[in-house]
């Protein structure tokens, strides 16, 4: 692969500390290819509670470099595994306030069945292989989450 197109494959794989656009990000997918006719998206959203318990704020840290090497991983897979056209993955790092976007998963097919298909993929191998840690604030103190629902 020459340097260009690995250059902008990067903006379809990103760990990053900033939000994200889902309209930019979803516009980013659809401008890979007129046949994508169907896109899936996965939102993950900073919530409330969890386990039980009430959560203030949550942090995520990273293992700088492996955490997107893995990505990478992923939607290399997806792209040969799946009939899909394009596949991206953006997962923030640091604090992160309830109601704030966490992750996303876009992928582009030309029919919705296995865009749906690759993108459930994608999040559950995320949760599975990504070197990307959990820290949770409770009135209690904090918590780090270690199972992948």
């Amino acid at each position: 692969m020459n340097s260009a197109a690995a250059g902008s494959d990067d903006l379809f794989v990103r760990v990053q500390r900033e939000n994200f656009s889902l309209d930019q990000e979803l516009d980013r997918v659809r401008s890979r290819s007129t046949r994508i006719g169907g896109i899936a998206t996965f939102l993950g959203v900073a919530r409330d509670r969890s386990r039980g318990r009430d959560v203030d704020r949550i942090t995520f840290e990273h293992y700088e470099g492996m955490a997107q090497k893995k990505l990478r991983e992923i939607r290399e897979r997806a792209l040969q595994d799946f009939d899909i056209l394009e596949l991206l993955i953006i997962h923030r790092y640091g604090e992160i306030s309830i109601g704030e976007n966490i992750v996303l998963i876009i992928a582009g097919a030309e029919h919705r069945a296995e865009a749906f298909r690759a993108c459930q993929w994608a999040i559950d191998e995320l949760k599975q292989i990504t070197p990307i840690w959990k820290l949770e604030r409770t009135p209690d103190g904090e918590v780090w989450v270690e199972e992948h629902p």
